[in-house]
């Protein structure tokens, strides 16, 4: 699941690229959301779609871990066509968005105790607010620019996000897992950490790079919930199969 996600989104992203032949900030945006690690909302999106939570939340994890060094040598390697990339700038940036929170929830976990459970119950609202204001910023940076290539950049994000779930899912069949794995590996695999891609397209490169970044955010919410459904009708419908067979036998 780990080496999909950070096979099939970047080199997708790359080759979306280059057959739109979008302009270099665009491009740049585009693989740079592809880059990232897996998205924040894939584990709800896997446990409405009935999927193994288990494994949704270790590539989750595992890719969140690896950001700091895979993210900006898979930007550096794909991007650096179009734009300057300076691989220790997104490193630095990345332990400091990513890996420092972490390690302070954990310690503020060991320290604090029990005053900190009642933070944990507001803090949801509180970082989809913030996803929500950073999206807000970059979009209106960009109206102008968004306003000329709006629709272009949303049909790459659109096939960006598809292409993902739907090869995530096929490379769960190749290796032959189970249905609940498979659906897994396609919302992990396409579902992206965007508000991280927004905010290092806006402090590395320009606010228009961060723009597929932000249309991904609102995007691979909609999708997801929508791919969740249909994953959920799939388990109800094997299991009254399974049932049905039980009760012929």
């Amino acid at each position: 699941g780990v080496v999909a996600h950070f096979v099939i989104m970047p080199g997708v992203a790359w080759l979306l690229c280059q057959a739109f032949h979008l302009p270099p900030e665009i491009a740049v945006g585009v693989i740079l959301v592809g880059c990232c690690p897996s998205g924040t909302s894939s584990n709800v999106m896997t446990w409405l779609a009935r999927g193994d939570l288990a494994l949704s939340v270790a590539i989750a994890a595992v890719t969140t871990l690896l950001a700091p060094l895979l993210t900006p040598a898979l930007i550096w390697l794909l991007a650096s066509a179009w734009l300057p990339v300076s691989f220790m700038e997104l490193f630095w940036s990345i332990l400091q968005v990513v890996l420092l929170p972490i390690v302070l929830g954990v310690v503020a976990q060991r320290l604090l105790g029990d005053k900190v459970r009642h933070a944990v119950d507001v803090l949801p609202l509180v970082s989809v607010v913030s996803i929500v204001i950073i999206v807000t910023a970059v979009v209106a940076a960009s109206q102008a620019k968004i306003a000329e290539s709006g629709l272009l950049i949303m049909a790459v994000v659109m096939l960006h996000n598809s292409f993902g779930y739907l090869l995530g899912y096929f490379t769960g069949r190749v290796f032959k897992l189970p249905l609940a794995q498979r659906k897994s590996l396609a919302l992990e695999v396409g579902m992206q950490n965007s508000g991280l891609g927004a905010a290092l397209a806006s402090a590395h490169f320009s606010p228009l790079a961060a723009v597929p970044s932000a249309l991904f955010s609102v995007w691979h919410n909609i999708s997801g919930a929508l791919l969740s459904t249909y994953f959920r009708r799939m388990s109800e419908k094997q299991d009254r199969k399974v049932a049905g067979q039980q009760a012929t036998d």
